[in-house]
């Protein structure tokens, strides 16, 4: 594996890290203001991206590669609304994606084909990931803050099951 395509996916590891974080800290937010079904899909998200660094984590020894665990940034720990905090996810998921695009390209011109492979799946997920974040925020906005409305949306959040184990993470 080139150097070039070993850096991308070590900085790409710490990102997906960076979102369990991220989407963690959301759900001790939803927590912190009795929404325990949202805390609950926050936390079911943040286990779903520590998979992914797992995914490229395994991938990288697969190949030869070194992982490089770096710094984690701390996430925002408070947001102003509970919408406030979904529309922060949704933009969060538009920058994976966008990551995920720059790895795509760099396996591209250095003609990585199994690199490229793998984040086919990623550019697939990224889809599914913006589209779920999206339809929540757009929802919340129409509840325009009706208590009524979010504690369904509570319920029916907290009604997510545990993301699968992925079948590429291997030691």
């Amino acid at each position: 594996m080139k150097q070039v395509v070993l850096d991308a996916l070590n900085k790409q590891i710490n990102r997906e890290m960076y979102s369990s974080n991220l989407y963690l800290s959301m759900s001790a937010y939803y927590a912190s203001i009795n929404l325990s079904g949202f805390a609950k899909w926050m936390e079911i998200q943040a286990a779903e991206e520590m998979m992914h660094a797992m995914k490229f984590y395994h991938f990288l020894l697969q190949r030869g590669g070194k992982p490089i665990i770096g710094a984690i940034a701390e996430p925002p720990a408070v947001w102003d609304s509970p919408v406030k905090a979904f529309e922060d996810a949704y933009h969060h998921e538009t920058l994976v994606t966008g990551w995920i695009y720059d790895c795509v390209a760099i396996a591209r011109s250095e003609n990585d084909y199994a690199t490229e492979n793998l984040l086919q799946w990623f550019v697939n997920e990224q889809v599914e990931e913006e589209a779920t974040a999206l339809e929540i925020v757009e929802k919340l906005k129409l509840a325009n803050n009706n208590p009524q409305i979010i504690l369904m949306m509570d319920a029916q959040l907290g009604q997510r099951a545990t993301a699968p184990v992925s079948a590429g993470a291997t030691t």
